[in-house]
């Protein structure tokens, strides 16, 4: 446990990351988001319904106020960037001899920076519904195509050595800038760290004890069971990191413990680890601080399921996800 925190602690790296999805046949979904964060924060958002981009967080304002029609300019650049993923879309379909169906075109890119070293690193990476398409090389200024059908785009692109010489430039200084800036102005949001709440739910009986911790931050976490001590891995479901309304995370893993006879109970644990956080919060599996009743209502919220239990006159939430 100390060594997975000693890594954590000497982990300096801060991170810009932006996130192009564009989308074909897909219902009640935007055909074209842009999304930019900074160290796993959502820091501004466009779509294709929306037309605009705007800031997630009070302070990216601050940090582009010197910057004049900052937000117009992302708004065109948006703009133009959905035209030309609604026209790369079609060529891959042709590259890929598709007609109709669902198809997603993803692009990732941004940049890296340890604080600590100094050392800077940047990405690009394109990928079509699912798979890798093309990677950018920043070492050798050129284009990786792992499939058959992105040779075409390797060589076209390759061939633009003034847009690779700009985006090595833009990853090794421009994008670094950025990111610099972001975290200064940012750090009270980016460098904050929120202790979560946790509690062990079972819905009957015979179901899995959820180990569910609500209200932390970041969302660098490490949440999972032990037995005497050391982490469980089979029977235990892992759920996704989810967001709270407030900004901050939770997350749930189950443990089946089906075929664990009632007197080993309490050689389970579960375990909540955050980064940057020394102590681990440690909640020991007793059965008389399990939260339960076998009676459950189910309510959907915005593409959120949540099965609410009424126990001791307080309602417990258990979350689910789905798509």
């Amino acid at each position: 446990i100390y060594l997975f925190i000693f890594i954590l602690l000497k982990k300096k790296k801060k991170s810009h990351r932006n996130f192009y999805t564009a989308s074909t046949g897909v219902p009640n979904f935007p055909e074209f988001v842009a999304v930019g964060l900074v160290d796993d924060v959502q820091t501004e958002y466009y779509d294709s319904n929306t037309q605009r981009a705007v800031p997630k967080q009070d302070w990216m304002e601050k940090a582009t106020a010197d910057e004049a029609g900052y937000w117009d300019s992302q708004t065109q650049i948006s703009q133009s960037n959905e035209q030309i993923f609604k026209v790369r879309i079609d060529t891959l379909k042709k590259r890929f001899n598709q007609t109709g169906g669902v198809h997603i075109v993803q692009v990732m890119y941004g940049c890296e920076w340890d604080d600590e070293t100094g050392d800077t690193n940047g990405f690009s990476q394109h990928g079509y519904d699912g798979e890798d398409f093309v990677v950018f090389d920043l070492r050798t200024k050129t284009w990786i195509a792992p499939t058959p059908q992105a040779v075409i785009t390797k060589h076209k692109w390759d061939r633009d050595t003034g847009q690779n010489e700009y985006l090595y430039h833009y990853f090794t200084q421009e994008c670094i800038d950025w990111l610099k800036k972001y975290v200064g102005y940012g750090r009270s949001t980016l460098l904050r760290t929120d202790l979560p709440s946790v509690s062990l739910l079972q819905k009957t009986p015979s179901s899995p004890v959820t180990c569910h911790a609500s209200g932390f931050y970041p969302n660098k976490i490490k949440l999972f069971w032990t037995r005497d001590g050391e982490e469980v891995h089979e029977d235990v479901d892992h759920g996704e990191i989810l967001h709270n309304h407030d900004g901050t995370f939770q997350k749930s893993v189950d443990l089946d413990l089906s075929s664990v006879k009632a007197e080993d109970w309490g050689r389970y644990s579960c375990v909540f680890q955050l980064y940057g956080v020394m102590e681990d919060i440690v909640t020991k599996l007793d059965p008389k601080v399990i939260k339960t009743n076998w009676g459950k209502t189910e309510i959907e919220r915005d593409g959120v399921l949540l099965f609410v239990f009424y126990h001791d006159n307080v309602f417990l939430f258990n979350f689910h996800h789905f798509m």
